[in-house]
Order: C-alpha cells, then structure tokens, then sequence
C-alpha cells in the first residue's frame, strides 16, 4: 500500500507541470469512443449520447454557487442524485447508456437532476470568494455540504419543478451529508419520499487502512485547508502511458475502494481516470479521518478549546440520527473498504425509519454505480423500492434487522 500511495504522489505532482498525450498504448488497447468518453464534460456526455441535457445554478445560505447538471423531463417527477468524494455529476453517466443510473432513471420517466457539491470541478463558483487565490473559501467539510448545498439543491429542484417533494440518491458522502441534513435541519425530511443510500458512510470504526495513507498524503502536500486532488486530465495520461503504468494505477484504486475484478469495466476504467478525481477539500477527508478515530458520527473536531468556542463544549456533538424521518433504503457491498458491513448495520440500527437494507455480496464501494451488472442488478430495485415509496402506499416499517443478503450471478457473452 505504501508503494501505491507513493505512485500517487508521483503521478500527482506530475501533473501540476506536465502536459502529456496520450500514446500508443492507449489506442491500442481501448476504443476511441472510451478515451473520447474519458474527456467530455457531464454536458458533453449526454450531448454524445443524444440525452437533453441543461445547466441550472443554486446559491447557498453561504454563499456558494452551485451547478447542478439535468437530464430534463419536463412534468416528470423529480430525483435528485448527489455524488462521493472527488466525484462529480458525471459519475452516475460514465459507464454509459446502456448502465449509468442518471439514464437508467430518465428513460423509466424521471426528471433527473445531478447534483455536485461545494470545490469540485463544476462547482467551483461563491459570490466573493476565489476557489484559486482565498483560502477561506476551502473552509467546509461535508457538514456544510449538508448543511447548505443540500437544501440549496433542494429547494431549487422543487421550486423549478413544482413539486413538493423529490426522491433522493445519494453516494458515499452524498449520503454522509443526507444524515447530517435531515438530523440538523430535520424540516427537510418532509420533502423526501424516499433516500436511496448507496454505499452509506456514518460510523467508520471499520474501514480499511488505505484511505489513512491517501488523506495524510495529500494533507502534507496541500495543507490542512485547500484543494485536495483537483480534477486534471493529466492522471488519465499517466495511467494510460503503459500497461504497466494501467496495472498501477488500477491496484490503487481497488486499495482504496475494494477489489471486485468480476463487476470491474476495464474497458471502462479510462473514463473513470478522465473524471476522478474531481476536486474537494482536505477538511472534507480530515472530518471522515475523526469519524475511524472517535468511532462516533459527529461534527467537525477543533480541538478542545475551539470546540468550546463553537460547541460550547469541549467535544464535537453527535448528529441526532434518530430524527431522521424519511425513508431510508441502505444499499451496500461486503467487500467495501470505506463503508464497512458492521459499521452500516450499526447505522441500520439506529435509523428510525430504515425502508430496505441490502447487502451485495463482493461488492466494493464503487460497484453500488459502476458495477457492471447494475443494469440488471441493483438498478431495478432501487426503481421499485423508489416507485413504492413515492405511490404514498409505503409505511414506516423500522426495518433494522439482518440485511437481504444477494450474490450478483456473473453472466458471460461471446
């Protein structure tokens, strides 16, 4: 794992002074279409792939200027999608029509609408602050990502639509700052059929070692309060330099997120290289570091004497998951490094209104949306479980018992 972290690095700092191109390798291994994919905005993807696409801008209660990206169906019914860190909107589009969620769920007759939160690559914008020259503008953790982008995105989806409430998907910390929104600022529950948890993180007492490295690396290089990993095309270059340079870069991505070669899209990976990472904060992964640290779900750690300032006590307070209304449907993989099976069901267990609780046998972090079976796999349920909840037939159930337990079959074809 150190080997890998190191690479990183390399490759990293690489890119703040190199431009490369891409070379034999590439071409030879990979379909111009991929590596055409690999470099398209959000916008130009759908565009690419004959989807109507528009941009809308949000602004929060703190003044950041947030872009949202959408898939419109005008008079359909609203959903909201917001991705993990250093990912972006792009995320639920990049394996393609035939298996990204934002597709998948417009040609099933939504109006799909693809959130991306406060430093990365889309939503770089505030009405005073410049990302580039002022360190306060990278003073947010996921906290304020619940605590302002979500709303903001909230209210703009349905003051734009006219509808009064929208079913949410969120993904890693799209789901981190979902529980801290509707726990902090629990009025909004009222506005959710149902939250969709992909890969849910809370508690992280569990999670694997290899994050730990990644985050203090780029502390080191980039300092407790800036941009950490901002999006380059130039990380796609270097991993696409030599096979060799592929293999590397692909076992420090299943070091960070698990390894599932059989749900894994090699063919897919270079699209995936020309859009994470997509930029965010170093607090953001600080604030999850505290998480594993204090095996608590609570707010940002100061240390004692800011915290009394802040807090008014001397330690972060927990966020009150019990007050988490809406319905909430956990989807996750038991061979996730960053959202570990015990530390969701200990969610599970504490959410009051707990709707599904599916675990995916070998399933990693990014197979919840990437996973080459999605399709025929995860896809369909989400649909029914979000279909259930929005017909109003749906109850509270406090499910929190042991998971659905499901092992994808692998289908091969010639």
């Amino acid at each position: 794992m150190r080997h890998a972290i190191e690479v990183f690095a390399v490759l990293w700092l690489l890119t703040l002074d190199h431009h490369l191109v891409l070379g034999g390798f590439a071409e030879d291994n990979y379909p111009a279409g991929v590596l055409e994919d690999a470099r398209l905005t959000t916008l130009q993807l759908l565009q690419k792939y004959k989807h109507p696409s528009e941009t809308h801008e949000v602004t929060t209660e703190d003044k950041y200027v947030l872009t949202l990206h959408r898939i419109p169906r005008r008079g359909a019914k609203p959903v909201l999608l917001v991705h993990g860190l250093e990912d972006t909107s792009s995320t639920w589009l990049v394996m393609g029509p035939h298996s990204g969620l934002g597709y998948f769920l417009f040609d099933n007759g939504y109006d799909v609408w693809m959130g991306n939160v406060r430093g990365n690559r889309y939503s770089r914008a505030h009405s005073k602050l410049n990302p580039n020259t002022d360190r306060a503008y990278w003073s947010f953790s996921w906290h304020e990502i619940g605590m302002y982008d979500l709303p903001a995105m909230i209210d703009g989806v349905l003051e734009k639509t006219g509808y009064q409430k929208l079913s949410y998907f969120g993904h890693s910390q799209g789901t981190t700052s979902f529980f801290v929104m509707a726990s902090s600022r629990p009025e909004y529950n009222a506005k959710i059929h149902v939250m969709s948890a992909l890969a849910p993180v809370a508690f992280m007492r569990h999670m694997k070692a290899p994050l730990l490295g990644l985050a203090r690396m780029g502390i080191n290089v980039f300092g407790e309060s800036f941009e950490l990993f901002p999006h380059s095309i130039i990380l796609l270059n270097q991993c696409l330099s030599s096979a060799g340079m592929m293999k590397t870069c692909l076992r420090f991505y299943w070091q960070i997120v698990g390894k599932n070669g059989e749900e894994q899209n090699m063919t897919m990976f270079p699209v995936v290289l020309g859009h994470v990472p997509g930029g965010c904060n170093v607090k953001q992964a600080l604030h999850y570091l505290q998480l594993q640290s204090s095996d608590r779900f609570c707010q940002y750690d100061y240390e004692p004497r800011e915290n009394q300032r802040i807090y008014g006590r001397s330690s972060p307070p927990e966020y009150r998951l019990e007050r988490i209304t809406a319905p909430v449907a956990l989807y996750y993989g038991s061979n996730d490094y960053l959202s570990a099976v015990e530390d969701v069901q200990r969610l599970a267990k504490m959410l009051p209104n707990v709707v599904e609780n599916h675990l995916y046998k070998k399933w990693n972090h990014m197979d919840m949306i990437w996973a080459t079976s999605a399709r025929r796999s995860i896809q369909p349920r989400l649909l029914s479980v979000m279909q259930h909840w929005e017909s109003g037939e749906g109850c509270k159930v406090g499910n929190t018992g042991s998971p659905v337990e499901e092992e994808v079959t692998q289908f091969t074809t010639e």
